[in-house]
């Protein structure tokens, strides 16, 4: 299965797998499964970084390639979609991730409720687990 993974679990999976629930760490570990992380994802991490509104010591590029996830560009043909998008949801950077996921037609693995106004295939929900079996975030 493919799908993609929006900015916060992506950082839960580097920094904090054990706000993941079970469901969701399965998915994110199964080796047939692919991963997206959207670079529109980064592009939020550092964003947020230089502005201060967030702090992370590790290279978000470098953490997917470690985790095992796969990069997905955010392409011009993606971006046309944003034209026709209602807003529910006024976050440009889950607006963008939306039209990755209609634009290819992926799930979109969220927690974000706003996701479902869209049509848009989503992951959702599962029981939470304690342990971290993502490789060591310290070395990120």
């Amino acid at each position: 299965m493919k799908f993609i993974i929006d900015t916060q679990i992506f950082l839960w999976a580097a920094v904090n797998p054990e706000k993941l629930t079970v469901s969701q760490m399965d998915m994110l570990q199964t080796r047939t499964n692919t991963v997206y992380v959207s670079s529109i994802s980064i592009a939020e991490i550092m964003m947020k970084n230089s502005l201060g509104k967030s702090a992370i010591s590790f290279d978000p590029l470098e953490a997917a390639k470690t985790i095992g996830f796969e990069l997905l560009d955010y392409r011009g043909q993606d971006a046309l979609l944003l034209k026709d998008l209602p807003f529910h949801h006024n976050d440009p950077f889950d607006r963008m991730i939306i039209t990755q996921s209609l634009a290819h037609d992926i799930p979109v693995m969220t927690i974000d409720s706003k996701f479902k106004q869209y049509g848009c295939k989503l992951i959702t929900g599962g029981i939470h687990v304690h342990q971290n079996r993502f490789p060591d975030s310290s070395s990120l």
